[in-house]
């Protein structure tokens, strides 16, 4: 659109990209780049398949105590930095080019991993293969909430963290549907080149298909390129929709004086103001996820094993245990657009604090199966709510990624430090002191969402920044 001169002063007449895509119905369009986020986050599973790549690095003396810790503890190091850096990079350079390099990264360690030919330099591969991760999660679930309607803006991210998450199981099941037809060494080696493949293919789909986000090009006040982009969106809309598109519904004034440039705001911004109350907000709703989930995650077996089960029992518990977490992260995605968003973490996070310590008082094997799932259900609810929708939506475009990357790694700063604190806390004997931890840190995170906590459900991304 044009420029005009109000009163001596150079305004531009911004392009509306946020109502024009409020606007947009269902069709192949949104239906592509929902497809191509999800599926590329759903074969980054370098890190569901850490276990079973140690296992067989074992197996064929590839590695020892000490190279296991180095090949998580530096995976781990490189997420951090990738989660950090990634927006960053992603807010500076935009959407498309930020999912087209940090996918890009990311496959071609796998790739490498899939070939090296000393564990030195599969645990080097490893810190690509972290950065490359760290910085893809934290641009692709960010960046979908540009492209979605309003109005289903929770479901659809809602989909989005539930396909995956589905990247465990797909990658257990993988292995043993593999393992028995090869030698190990071959198979700890296609854990890495599978997805590699599969993700190969949805960059080539990407680097076609994928657009810029318009929202993006408006916060940087390119509005000619927001426009286009917009146009061309609006016409493929357009032809499979078969009629008009709905009217649009204004948000605020039309006419906006010229900003280019502001979207070059460093993390500087985040720590002034209302933007340094969503970072508190942000990173303890990621502190949260990653002590509970993670917690979970690695330790149950151990925990069960400390409580006095066997452990072919204990390892037939967890399995069962874990298949909440499917239905936790669809069940996520179900009611993630039904109740408003802080109403929602607070009642999770008091509904985990509460089954942690009665899960750790039962002695009773079924009791244990049932409190445990019910656990994994809830907590994985969390997930799905909190990296998957809460935190990516709470920012303004210009600083998206830059938010949710920040959070994203103090998230991680505690998921490094929790397998600590967890260790000494069952070295004394009994679990209760672990979910008494976790219980209190949901609390603590509860009050601030009750008292930080925005309301984001079926608000316009522009209202919300």
């Amino acid at each position: 659109m044009g420029h005009d001169s109000v009163k001596g002063i150079d305004e531009v007449r911004a392009p509306l990209c946020g109502p024009r895509l409020d606007r947009l119905p269902t069709t192949h369009w949104i239906n592509r780049v929902f497809l191509l986020t999800s599926l590329a986050i759903l074969f980054a599973w370098s890190n569901y398949v850490s276990g079973l790549v140690l296992a067989q690095l074992r197996v064929i003396g590839w590695i020892d105590a000490t190279s296991s810790a180095m090949f998580s503890s530096i995976y781990m190091a490189g997420m951090l930095v990738g989660s950090l850096l990634g927006g960053v990079i992603g807010d500076s350079i935009g959407r498309r080019k930020s999912y087209l390099l940090f996918v890009g990264i990311h496959t071609i360690s796998m790739y490498l991993a899939a070939v090296t030919p000393s564990v030195i330099m599969l645990i080097a591969t490893r810190a690509l293969m972290g950065f490359g991760l760290g910085a893809l999660l934290v641009s692709l679930f960010a960046s979908l909430a540009e492209y979605v309607p309003t109005s289903q803006r929770g479901i659809w991210m809602g989909r989005n963290s539930f396909i995956g998450n589905c990247g465990g199981p797909i990658a257990s099941l993988l292995a043993a549907v593999i393992s028995p037809f090869v030698t190990a060494e071959t198979s700890w080696r296609l854990m890495f080149f599978i997805p590699a493949i599969m993700s190969t293919i949805i960059w080539l789909f990407a680097l076609r298909y994928y657009p810029e986000s318009p929202r993006w090009l408006e916060s940087r006040g390119e509005y000619d390129k927001a426009n286009a982009v917009m146009g061309a969106i609006e016409t493929e809309v357009r032809r499979e929709y078969g009629k008009e598109l709905p009217q649009i519904r204004q948000q605020g004034n039309a006419l906006l004086t010229d900003e280019r440039g502001r979207g070059n705001a460093g993390y500087r911004e985040l720590l002034r103001g209302e933007l340094s109350k969503r970072v508190i907000l942000g990173a303890s709703v990621l502190v949260a996820m990653n002590v509970t989930a993670y917690t979970l995650m690695t330790w149950l077996p151990t925990m069960l094993l400390v409580k006095g089960i066997d452990v072919g029992h204990s390892f037939a518990l967890y399995t069962l245990t874990v298949l909440g977490a499917p239905v936790g992260t669809f069940l996520g995605m179900v009611f993630i657009d039904k109740v408003s968003r802080k109403c929602m973490g607070i009642s999770l996070l008091g509904i985990i604090a509460i089954f942690g310590p009665l899960f750790a008082i039962q002695q009773n094997e079924l009791l244990l199966c049932v409190m445990g799932f019910s656990l994994e259900v809830v907590t994985e609810m969390y997930v799905a709510y909190s990296s998957g929708v809460y935190v990516p939506e709470i920012w303004p475009t210009e600083l998206r990624l830059r938010g949710s990357g920040l959070s994203n790694a103090i998230g991680r700063v505690s998921g490094v430090v929790a397998p600590v604190v967890v260790a000494q806390l069952l070295a004394g004997g009994t679990v209760m002191p672990v979910f008494i931890l976790m219980s209190s840190i949901c609390l603590a995170v509860a009050i601030v969402i009750f008292v930080l906590g925005v309301d984001t459900r079926r608000r316009a991304v522009e209202e919300i920044g």
